[in-house]
């Protein structure tokens, strides 16, 4: 279908620039009746291709949709485009707020518009285009499918704008969406360059002279030479990360990372800011603003004060003046009329969105950010500031890819202001420079699906098709088109890293002795092939760990005496939570450590057991180093090492360094090996186990939805299934709201901190009873779900059950934060997430008192600072 074509010229007219070559070449392509997938840097423009699409519907009297991944992307593009086309054209719709949704366009997140093709929305109707923002997240575990739902499901009539950052398979992402929504051609427009050039460098202290040396980190595309002299000097130094202090590297030695105020300092005298400052842990970031505050730095005057004051009254009116001294707003305010910010998701949305605002109009310097701040939000710096370039991601620790670190630099550089954009990364005693260097010269990023048949797809698969249609639309899915078109890929992938791997094992090889003998000895990383009897050894030995056992720990991130404060048996394999001497407490699994982790001694645990407690840590700490420990292992070890005959190879370091480089290779060969094993197994054939599954448990019968699969069929959430199970069985019938608002919680949830979960309670027996008997059906669900090889669902989880009920029973936000010690942040992402699930469920609960129930809940927890997050809210 050709739609009308807007003004180009009022178009370009109203950006106030010269449209650059693919934006023009991405609207010829909407001019000719197809649909775009624009794959290009941050920053680069392309928006305008969204805004021409948008006029197009609106010339030719339809409508169009612009979805985005996340509610707080929706919520800002809601704004930019009501103030481009009006309140009245513009809705909003976020499952948990409706503004004008009839409008002619309406932002929405991509999982209310695929509810909208379930449920056969006749708002579909009249719709021309569809905008499919941050694109690229449907390599997502979580959210990508829904993606794939989307693009495949959505009407033929319906075109197709993605946007997506810059990626290697742009052109294998755009065949996949013309084969499913055939006819209709999709052309992939990419642009590789972006609208800022980036200088990527490289900062590190060097203590014998006392100074910051600021380096590039590429020459003429390749390894800055003279960083590599710092590699070399490191590997002269004998450096070691397991003897390294608050991360700056050992004691007495010449590299060191630079401190914070140090570099901000430095960015300053280098006219470098404004800056974002990324580091991986909202504590940190917390902690870096409040060092530089402390430190004296003051960019602003009284004008730009007066500025950031008003935003923030703005953004924050109407929160109870109380609430907001429990989140902190004296200290908040304070570092913003500095000139510095914080942003993370520990914080309310009203306060990142004064930081963003306050950035954006100039008036802040530094950010010191998560990684969230890279998703979509528009604040371009002058600078961007890595200060890692490795995170936890919830059970370990991982290297950046390249393709988060081209996320995280892309907020480098100001068009129209800046002529270059700086990335500046961190030395680090556990990545080289050349590590570095390689990561950010790197080009790849290859979007890879993460589509998987959920329940609540399957049940409106079987509602809407028949069995052969359901297997078709599976089989057009991006996951079945790569497993096809992966199997020759990956196969001679497999064949070059093999012989790439033989080079390494062939470079450490010594004339002078047994490397792999000698790296045993010193507590090096053993061969990853031959590691299958030792990852026995090492599973063993933490199955044979109890609380209050001392271990000799050699971990990444730390090494050293440490205690073990609890251990849990997960189907993934043994958890160790220890606690080291610097009072830290990891999470230490068998893919940690290189060899088994054997009892030094043991001590008696202090009562009451609340290892996340200072008090508790220090007297814990205190019985560790009175106790009498057996160090005769490491002692050994290091003897036995020091006398090895390698140590007379001159080459020892090179060796050791591709020994360590063919362990990678190995790790990523046995993944590889896995990938092409699962290519065996089609989207399909995953879905009829899901179907067989649903059929055994009472939701399918003969290719028809039971009156418990009509309800599943309208459950969207993550746990899907076992929510249809509580309901359909009644387990949500007789509470009253916020008892209601309360068990629906354990839906939700996730306890993820390393530190053990407080112990749950419940405003009743009956609510205990009630979550006894959800937690019975999840065991049983996840028992079935193993069976049949399909991934287990997340178990229900009651940590939350007390603050819902305290917060529907009408208890104010500092009474809850005070007693549960919550963060300010966590507590209203999570409220709304339980918002969300009680408002589903108050439209499709079989009793007409539970829908009363969860409506009434619905009032009750959106309030306070909860509603605050709403556009257009208080």
């Amino acid at each position: 279908m050709v739609v009308s074509r807007p003004d180009r010229g009022e178009l370009i007219a109203e950006y106030g620039f010269t449209l650059d070559d693919f934006q023009i070449r991405a609207l010829e392509v909407l001019d000719s009746g197809g649909s775009v997938l624009v794959a290009a840097p941050t920053g680069s423009g392309k928006t305008v291709v969204a805004e021409y699409a948008i006029a197009a519907a609106l010339a030719d009297g339809g409508r169009a949709f612009y979805t985005a991944p996340i509610k707080a992307l929706s919520n800002q593009k809601y704004l930019d485009l009501v103030r481009r086309h009006g309140e009245a054209q513009v809705g909003l719709l976020t499952g948990d707020n409706s503004i004008n949704p009839d409008a002619a366009v309406v932002v929405m997140t991509t999982e209310v518009l695929r509810n909208m093709i379930y449920s056969g929305s006749q708002a579909l109707e009249a719709l021309r285009f569809v905008v499919l923002d941050e694109v690229h997240f449907l390599q997502d575990t979580y959210r990508g499918p829904v993606w794939e739902e989307v693009i495949i499901h959505l009407p033929d009539h319906v075109r197709l704008v993605c946007l997506s950052a810059t990626v290697s398979n742009a052109d294998e992402v755009a065949d996949w969406i013309t084969t499913v929504r055939d006819p209709v051609p999709t052309v992939a427009v990419i642009e590789t360059r972006r609208p800022v050039a980036l200088d990527p460098t490289f900062l590190v202290e060097d203590r014998a002279t006392d100074q910051l040396q600021h380096l590039p980190l590429l020459i003429d595309g390749g390894a800055n030479p003279t960083g590599l002299r710092l590699d070399a000097l490191g590997a002269r130094d004998g450096r070691s990360a397991r003897h390294g202090r608050n991360g700056r590297g050992r004691p007495g030695r010449r590299l060191a990372t630079p401190s914070r105020v140090d570099v901000v300092d430095h960015l300053d005298a280098s006219g470098l800011l404004p800056a974002i400052y990324f580091i991986f842990s909202r504590n940190q970031c917390d902690e870096a603003a409040r060092s530089i505050l402390a430190a004296g730095f003051r960019f602003t005057d009284l004008a730009q004060r007066e500025q950031i004051s008003e935003i923030v009254e703005e953004r924050l009116r109407g929160i109870d003046p109380a609430d907001l001294a429990v989140l902190g707003e004296t200290q908040f305010l304070s570092l913003l009329e500095a000139g510095i910010g914080v942003h993370h998701a520990g914080m309310i949305p009203a306060f990142k969105e004064a930081v963003e605002r306050c950035f954006t109009a100039g008036l802040v310097r530094v950010v010191f950010a998560t990684e969230t701040l890279a998703v979509g939000i528009n604040m371009p710096a002058r600078s961007v500031v890595i200060e890692k370039l490795s995170k936890y991601t919830g059970d370990h620790h991982a290297v950046l890819t390249p393709g988060e670190i081209t996320q995280l630099t892309g907020r480098a550089g100001r068009r129209g202001l800046d002529e270059v954009g700086t990335a500046v990364l961190l030395w680090s005693p556990f990545i080289s420079f050349e590590q570095t260097a390689e990561l950010i010269a790197s080009r790849s990023f290859r979007l890879t699906s993460a589509f998987r048949p959920t329940y609540n797809m399957a049940a409106n698969l079987v509602r809407t098709c028949t069995r052969a249609e359901a297997h078709r639309l599976l089989d057009v899915s991006f996951a079945q088109f790569q497993a096809d078109r992966d199997v020759v890929e990956v196969q001679t992938r497999l064949e070059r890293s093999d012989q790439r791997l033989r080079d390494l094992r062939d470079q450490s090889q010594s004339p002078y002795g047994d490397i792999e003998d000698y790296r045993r000895r010193a507590g090096l990383t053993g061969r990853g092939g031959s590691r299958r009897g030792g990852d026995l050894q090492i599973e063993q030995s933490l199955e044979q760990l109890r609380p209050g056992d001392v271990v000799d720990l050699v971990h990444p991130r730390q090494g050293g005496r440490a205690l073990v404060v609890s251990t849990a048996n997960r189907h993934d394999g043994i958890r160790v939570s220890v606690l080291t001497t610097k009072r830290q407490i990891l999470t230490v699994t068998a893919a940690d450590l290189q060899s088994p982790l054997w009892t030094i001694g043991h001590i008696e645990l202090p009562r009451p057991f609340a290892p996340g407690r200072p008090q508790f840590q220090a007297e814990a700490l205190r019985r560790l180093n009175r106790a009498r420990v057996s160090n005769g292992d490491r002692r050994k070890r290091r003897l036995e090492s020091e006398g090895h005959p390698v140590t007379a190879d001159p080459d020892l370091q090179q060796r050791l360094d591709a020994a360590r480089r063919a362990d990678r290779l190995e790790r990523e060969l046995r993944d590889l090996r896995r990938r092409s094993a699962a290519q065996e197994r089609t989207v399909a054939r995953r879905f009829d186990d899901v179907v067989s599954l649903l059929s055994d448990r009472g939701f399918i019968s003969d290719w028809q939805l039971t009156e418990r699969g009509q309800l599943l069929s309208r459950v969207f959430h993550e746990g899907d299934l076992l929510v249809a199970e509580a309901v359909s069985q009644g387990l949500l019938d007789g509470l009253d709201p916020a008892q209601t608002a309360a068990l629906i919680s354990v839906f939700v949830y996730e306890h993820r901190s390393p530190d053990p979960a407080p112990d749950p309670w419940y405003p009743s027996r009956l609510l205990r009873r009630r979550f006894e008997q959800i937690e019975a059906i999840s065991v049983r669900l996840a028992h079935e779900e193993e069976r049949r090889g399909l991934t287990v669902h997340r178990a229900p989880d009651p940590t939350f059950v007390a603050i819902t009920y305290g917060w529907a029973s009408g208890e104010s936000f500092a009474q809850i934060v005070a007693d549960e010690d919550l963060i300010g942040g966590d507590f209203v992402r999570t409220m709304r997430q339980v918002v969300d699930l009680v408002h589903q469920l108050s439209g499709i609960a079989p009793e007409p008192e539970t829908r009363r129930a969860c409506a009434t809940a619905v009032d009750l927890l959106r309030r306070g600072v909860v509603a605050s997050t709403d556009v257009g809210g208080p």
